[in-house]
């Protein structure tokens, strides 16, 4: 919060001191409200007119596309009959970006919804959540069957894939960060272009090099080494960046107490940046787990339970889910039953970016609660 001191003000302009009010930056007045509400009501109504009554169009998407362009509009032109530019300017922006932020979360919050809605009948049962599919058929009731063995799947191939893609991220990033030289900007091209590679040519890289080159059989470990390739440039990009953001009176005090880079990287920068590591580690998590076709290309899917990766096909929660649809679409209880999976698995994609949120709240270098009720216990023990 900042405050301006206009008693301070006065005193060095030769002017009597006025009484001292804090000015406020970030506060909501009744004006931005009405005006807000105005233009939303506003825009919306000249929406219909022109898009029900005037012009041919039809559709939601198209609706409320336009809604939207014409309520920026409109709160643009309100805004600028009570404020200056610069006011304007800002309270446009700050209501497109927090508009956009509530769109984001009401996209998850639908889809989450929705498969909730659509998956409820399975996901109520017990059984859901502690069965296998081996001896569910398509006119078992929703009593029988369940996702425990395409959850110990997706734990172990999304583990082994984190085990595999996270040193080679991180290394990678060091490498980039603070290495350097003429092989940084092919290593960095190269992390640029995996970030835009469709996860299908890593599965059919892994099923070509490691199951017909290597004679793997298909199995949950090919699948958490095609994983890890889809995995690898998000760890080593959001990597790089926190690496990148270190304050660099770190490396100077380091270095001028005689240590060397590769003490300063392991003993400073690395220390400092770990919580945004973390949160690198986790998104990437989430990128990774949700994954179909390069697992369903090299590890298949089961409805027995396989806890050995190294051995016979593994199913995980999207492949459960493809192969209920798309075996089993025509029967209720298999769409109810993917639908639940769904859910399931994106619960656990939010709880994944819940924990990066947490992880990375803290700026690289600042303390945590407990790091600091940790210094205060020390202080007063000493």
């Amino acid at each position: 919060m900042t405050a301006v001191s206009t008693g301070a003000v006065a005193e060095q302009s030769g002017r009597p001191a006025a009484s001292e009010e804090p000015i406020r930056i970030r506060t909501i007045t009744a004006e931005d409200v009405f005006t807000l509400l105005g233009a939303a009501v506003g825009s919306l109504g000249l929406t219909w007119l022109v898009y029900e009554r005037v012009m041919p169009w039809s559709g939601a998407f198209g609706f409320w596309l336009c809604w939207y362009l014409v309520f920026g509009l409109f709160y643009f032109v309100a805004a600028a009959m009570q404020w200056g530019g610069l006011v304007v300017r800002d309270k446009t922006l700050a209501v497109l970006v927090s508009s956009g932020g509530i769109f984001a979360t009401a996209v998850v919050v639908d889809q989450l919804g929705y498969s909730l809605v659509k998956g409820l009948a399975a996901i109520t049962h017990v059984n859901f959540w502690t069965q296998t599919m081996v001896a569910t058929g398509p006119l078992e009731p929703l009593s029988s069957g369940g996702i425990l063995h395409a959850i110990v799947g997706s734990l172990e191939q999304i583990s082994l894939a984190t085990l595999f893609s996270v040193p080679l991220g991180i290394a990678s990033a060091v490498f980039l960060a603070e290495v350097g030289g003429p092989l940084a900007t092919p290593v960095r091209t190269l992390v640029n272009a995996m970030t835009a590679l469709p996860s299908i040519i890593a599965g059919l890289m892994i099923y070509a090099l490691v199951v017909l080159s290597l004679g793997l059989r298909q199995c949950g470990f090919a699948a958490a080494l095609a994983v890890a390739i889809v995995m690898l440039p998000t760890v080593t990009r959001a990597s790089e960046v926190v690496l990148r953001i270190v304050p660099g009176t770190l490396r100077e005090a380091s270095f001028a107490l005689g240590a060397s880079h590769w003490r300063t990287v392991r003993k400073v920068i690395l220390p400092t940046a770990r919580s945004s590591l973390s949160t690198a580690v986790v998104l990437a998590m989430a990128r990774g787990i949700g994954e179909t076709a390069p697992v369903l290309l090299v590890a298949g899917t089961s409805n027995v339970m396989n806890a050995n990766p190294f051995h016979g096909w593994q199913a995980t929660l999207p492949t459960f889910i493809f192969n209920n649809i798309y075996t089993y679409g025509d029967y209720k209880s298999f769409v109810e039953r993917a639908f639940g999976a769904g859910f399931a698995l994106m619960l656990v994609v939010v709880v994944l970016f819940a924990i990066a949120r947490l992880l990375g709240g803290a700026r690289p270098g600042e303390l945590s609660k407990r790091q600091r009720r940790q210094l205060a216990r020390q202080a007063a023990r000493s």
